[in-house]
């Protein structure tokens, strides 16, 4: 492939390098993915306010997201399965997030464990948590984020059951693939893929397999996480979290202005305007529309991120300008991982970093903590 100009070119060699369910895995919504289009649909809808004669000529991108110096107002997201975009994959987006400036979420369903990950970076990493039945794995993964050094915890909270997936049961989605024929005559398209995954011992979920008890092979797996996420969680179980952490807290998913505000009352470090990239309730609003209410609702109470739906650095500018003093980003950074492991993740950041400065500059902002509403023409 020649030059990459854009994170949609990444995308495309990103479905030509991984397998099939789990480019799928990345590239879906729930249901009839109307929310999933409607993310990046409504961020796009936006028009920008183009200024002139405004002297542009020093800028910054940096700022901080709780208390934490970054390069650009990006995290990368918590992701399911990033070690099976790429191997080691989660290994080497932290390296590149480090590298970058920006901070890099571990998700509970990783294929690199906590420790594997803390053992192969320099930096501090944010741990994501799903809450699970089983308390006592729970209060485990707590306790080994801490001992791997992680500065925050992101507490997931639109996850008590899962939203119907459709691309991935038709995929029959595992880690690692199960060995049917479909799956075999796909993997023998990406050689590239086959043959770094040979060479990990990492193929599932290193979180999980060896740390609850009866689970150590695909088929227990399958049958303990089908039975463990809560839909019993509640705002009590939010802070018994938080006691048991005792550190930087962030709560995602979050789309009412009723729930911010509880969040905001929980003490919380942030929250994440997050429908789970589409995932989850199909038919929720675009998180891009969700954000000023919430904004609104809790002031400058909590600080207030968005996910779901950003590709770029002008969508990253948009939720700014929407009052988000942060974004994250999954799909587009998996895509880099997919398409080039490492180098495509670096490649992904350095993309959104350059769209990001030359969007503020034509909108006549100069400090990226300076951008308001302003830079948006407002819609008739």
């Amino acid at each position: 492939m020649g030059v990459i100009t854009c994170n949609e070119d990444l995308q495309r060699l990103a479905r030509r390098r991984v397998p099939r369910m789990f480019y799928d895995y990345a590239d879906s919504g729930s249901w009839t993915e109307g929310t999933y289009r409607a993310n990046a649909a409504e961020l796009a809808r936006l028009k920008l306010r183009q200024r002139v004669a405004i002297d542009i000529g020093q800028r910054s991108l940096r700022t901080r997201m709780i208390g934490q110096d970054v390069a650009m107002p990006v995290a990368l997201a918590p992701t399911g399965l990033t070690g099976m975009q790429c191997a080691d994959g989660e290994i080497l987006a932290a390296r590149a997030a480090a590298e970058f400036g920006v901070p890099f979420t571990l998700s509970t369903m990783s294929i690199c464990s906590i420790e594997d990950v803390a053992a192969h970076t320099g930096a501090p990493f944010w741990f994501q948590l799903y809450v699970m039945r089983d308390r006592d794995f729970v209060e485990r993964l707590i306790d080994r984020a801490k001992a791997a050094g992680c500065s925050a915890l992101m507490l997931t909270l639109d996850l008590q059951i899962l939203g119907q997936r459709h691309k991935d049961l038709k995929n029959g989605l595992s880690a690692p693939p199960r060995p049917t024929l479909r799956n075999l005559v796909n993997l023998a398209t990406k050689p590239r893929w086959c043959w770094r995954m040979m060479r990990t011992p990492r193929r599932s979920f290193g979180n999980i397999v060896g740390h609850v008890r009866g689970v150590e092979d695909l088929a227990s797996l399958s049958a303990w996480t089908n039975t463990q996420f809560d839909p019993h969680l509640s705002w009590k179980d939010v802070e018994w979290i938080k006691r048991r952490w005792g550190g930087k807290l962030i709560l995602k998913g979050i789309l009412d202005a009723r729930d911010a505000r509880l969040a905001a009352e929980t003490g919380a470090d942030a929250l994440v305007v997050s429908n789970h990239g589409g995932r989850q309730l199909d038919g929720a609003p675009a998180t891009i529309e969700a954000l000023p209410a919430v904004v609104d609702a809790v002031g400058s109470r909590i600080e207030v991120w968005m996910d779901s739906g950003i590709r770029s650095g002008q969508d990253v500018l948009k939720a700014l300008a929407l009052g988000a003093r942060g974004t994250l980003i999954g799909r587009a950074f998996l895509y880099g991982l997919g398409a080039l492991g490492e180098p495509g993740v670096r490649r992904c950041l350095e993309l959104i970093r350059n769209e990001l400065d030359l969007t503020m500059a034509f909108c006549g902002f100069t400090d990226v903590r300076a951008v308001d509403r302003t830079a948006l023409v407002e819609p008739p």
